[in-house]
């Protein structure tokens, strides 16, 4: 299997030695995802699924975070797909991560329902609107919502997942009221929210948001996460988070 196409970069994940595959002129995983796995790290869970997946970051974090049997992780895009799987192989994770091409609003017929203790995603941020020159480029499909919208991820969520198994979000703060009537919608009630901050004195940048399918109605609002000092300088937890 070729590791590196000539369009591809590799970065160390600074964790366990993991490593990740990744477009040099795409879309890049950033912090949303790091923070994503952090936040789900405590969840039980025997069998996992990363919606919208791109490079499968976010199940290759878990496979070191946690002890998790299985992780499933869905691509619509066959380029990014592939890539996604040699991300796995490179990493010696194929007995553990399960990397399928297909589209998520179709992935009750993929892994058929109620299978799931855990669902992660850190889906497309944008509404489609003018800005959407090309809607078939990687960057555009993994930011705006092309291929899919939050309906669809939180849709399919509620049939691939066990009763009280858990649906954890990664977002922008302004789509929270979105989420949250989503969910509900769904019969996903919302448990745990965490908003990030950039810094102390900003509003925050992102927000995780944990569901629970059927589960019962209590919501923690967990305490703020700030991840740079006001001198710019990282903060002690976003250091805990990276392994630093």
């Amino acid at each position: 299997m070729e590791l590196l196409k000539n369009d591809e970069s590799l970065e160390d994940l600074q964790l366990c030695g993991l490593k990740l595959i990744q477009k040099t002129d795409g879309f890049r995983f950033g912090v949303d995802a790091v923070l994503l796995s952090d936040f789900a790290k405590t969840l039980h869970s025997v069998k996992t699924l990363d919606l919208c997946t791109g490079s499968a970051v976010v199940p290759i974090l878990l496979s070191a975070k946690t002890n998790t049997k299985e992780f499933c992780a869905l691509e619509i895009q066959d380029e990014i797909c592939e890539m996604a799987q040699r991300c796995v192989s490179l990493n010696g994770l194929d007995d553990k991560i399960k990397v399928q091409q297909g589209d998520l609003k179709e992935s009750d017929k993929i892994y058929s329902k109620r299978v799931f203790d855990l669902i992660t995603c850190n889906p497309p941020y944008m509404p489609v609107g003018s800005a959407v020159t090309n809607p078939s480029d990687s960057k555009i499909i993994a930011r705006h919502e092309v291929m899919c919208n939050l309906e669809d991820v939180i849709c399919a969520s509620a049939k691939l997942l066990k009763q009280k198994g858990h649906l954890v979000l990664v977002h922008k703060p302004t789509r929270l009221a979105d989420i949250i009537c989503l969910m509900r919608k769904y019969e996903i009630e919302p448990k745990r929210i965490r908003f990030a901050h950039k810094a102390p004195d900003t509003e925050p940048s992102l927000v995780l948001v944990d569901g629970a399918y059927k589960g019962g109605i209590e919501l923690r609002i967990m305490p703020p996460l700030f991840m740079y000092n006001e001198d710019g300088t990282e903060t002690d937890e976003l250091k805990r988070i990276y392994g630093k």
